[in-house]
């Protein structure tokens, strides 16, 4: 009787197992836990330590080093550093809850309990590691995008002193080009011309616009001169009287395809060289980096997003050919309305790209406006979320000069313009600059106009606004949709002086 009583009083493997697989779930959370309920207390308040000293050292980074850590997510060294250290850390935290399931288990379990019980806790610790292989594939991915877009095809980009990046740099002036290839034509014409001058203290930014058509302008001295003597005039068999060759959007094409027009680039490599020294001679500045955009890959970088929201002053056609006047050519794919919408990448590429339905300044604008709006609307969750369709779109679109060595400096100038730097607008539009001409056009002009711009940015004229003004803008502000700039009808510059890009853009 008394062993049949003490037989009754035997641990039940059953019992245990469960006690074991809760103890083993809850050391997946907090380190440590089933240790110290196995008596194991010092290896459990080790691991709860350390626990908590990842988790505090990793919240302290987050919060007080986050602009360090934004340029310490563009270095290469440093990603793969954060590579191994996340799968390092996926394999130990992998190990503790393994390692944890042996210190509980009871003994005696049966054969198939044992092997479906450790294959369940197998399957917890794959579990655990999946967010961190998923962080680290991230991380990967950025790196491995970085250096396929930086520095670019080429390292003809202005030198960089890593240690102090702006010294004697006063401003950095980058070219943005946006490609704009088509069934109906040959490579890649750049139609969005911006040069983007940024004092690289206060982040003040000017971007001076130049119009597509641009025609028969004069040229630097060396090839591009000795090929068209009198002015760009393209292909066209009278160089005198060009007719509709020679805009300024063909240069690209032209230094792609004949080689001898850049002297010591690969003849498919001297297109974005050729038009940034026909800028730099334009505009009288020096122009340090560029960046080309693919338009054709652009919708996928929206897309990606999750779209953007615009405001839309006027009825925009989708394709077609249609005139200032209403008068249709070709007939439209379809049309954007006004009033404030969402849109996906096709849509967003036809708002930033449309001309038939007022000019090429206009549309000048909205791209401008598209970009801000894109760069406000930037949803974190989305970019984490879709990071690997954002870094392909990203790769195939985006062609540059700027050597990875400048992107920690250009991170944390990008946190001071977004902190409220003020980036003015300045078009090269002949309604607007008195003596301007698109054909022929006064490089003297140009280039007065662009200094006057960047000087008036340097040092801003003192004026109060009216009364009337600043309730005039009250009462809009109001009426505008929260996040949402209204964008696509510019405020008149006057004089011809660059104006604020919250006027341009609402």
């Amino acid at each position: 009787m008394a062993r049949r009583q003490g037989a009754g009083h035997r641990p039940n493997p059953v019992a245990g197992l469960w006690r074991a697989l809760g103890l083993t779930a809850a050391s997946a959370v907090v380190w440590g836990v089933a240790h110290v309920a196995a008596g194991r207390r010092a290896a459990g308040f080790t691991l709860m330590g350390v626990l908590a000293l990842l988790l505090g050292g990793a919240a302290t980074m987050a919060l007080a080093f986050q602009e360090k850590l934004k340029q310490i997510a563009v270095q290469g060294v440093w990603l793969n550093v954060i590579t191994v250290g996340i799968l390092v850390l996926a394999l130990a935290w992998a190990s503790i809850v393994i390692r944890s399931y042996q210190v509980v288990r009871p003994p005696g379990l049966p054969t198939a309990m044992r092997v479906a019980s450790t294959a369940l806790v197998v399957v917890m610790s794959l579990l655990i590691c999946t967010p961190f292989v998923y962080a680290a594939n991230t991380t990967y991915v950025l790196r491995d995008t970085l250096s396929k877009i930086f520095p670019g095809d080429d390292h003809s980009g202005q030198q960089v002193d890593a240690a102090n990046p702006w010294k004697n740099m006063p401003r950095v002036n980058v070219l943005l080009l946006g490609g704009d290839g088509g069934k109906d034509r040959t490579g890649i014409r750049t139609d969005s011309i911006t040069v983007a001058s940024i004092n690289t203290k206060t982040g003040d930014t000017v971007l001076l616009s130049l119009p597509r058509q641009l025609q028969k302008f004069q040229l630097p001295a060396g090839p591009l001169r000795r090929k068209w003597p009198y002015g760009y005039t393209g292909d066209a068999p009278d160089p005198m009287h060009p007719g509709s060759e020679g805009l300024l959007n063909e240069l690209y094409l032209q230094g792609q395809q004949h080689a001898e027009l850049a002297p010591g680039y690969k003849k498919g490599r001297g297109g974005p060289h050729v038009i940034q020294s026909v800028i730099e001679y334009l505009t009288g500045l020096k122009i340090n980096y560029y960046v080309l955009v693919n338009l054709g890959g652009f919708k996928d970088i929206v897309n990606a997003m999750g779209g953007v929201t615009v405001h839309i002053e006027k009825k925009l056609p989708i394709g077609g050919d249609v005139t200032p006047d209403g008068r249709v050519i070709k007939p439209p794919t379809g049309y954007l309305y006004p009033g404030t919408h969402h849109l996906d990448g096709e849509k967003a590429l036809w708002y930033g790209r449309s001309r038939h339905a007022d000019d090429d300044f206009h549309r000048m604008d909205r791209q401008k406006c598209l970009l801000k709006d894109i760069a406000d609307q930037a949803n974190p969750q989305q970019v984490v979320t879709h990071f690997e369709k954002l870094a392909k779109a990203a790769t195939n679109t985006i062609s540059t000069n700027i050597p990875s060595a400048l992107l920690p400096a250009l991170v944390k100038l990008s946190g001071t313009v977004k902190k409220g730097a003020d980036i003015h607008s300045l078009a090269y539009n002949p309604d607007k600059i008195p003596g301007l001409h698109v054909y022929e056009p006064n490089i003297q002009i140009m280039r007065s106009t662009a200094a006057k711009a960047i000087a008036e940015s340097d040092n801003p004229p003192k004026t109060a606004p009216s009364p009337t003004a600043s309730a005039t803008a009250k009462k809009k502000n109001k009426k505008r949709v929260v996040g949402v700039k209204p964008s696509g009808t510019a405020t008149p510059t006057g004089s011809g002086g660059a104006v604020s890009l919250k006027n341009v853009c609402g």
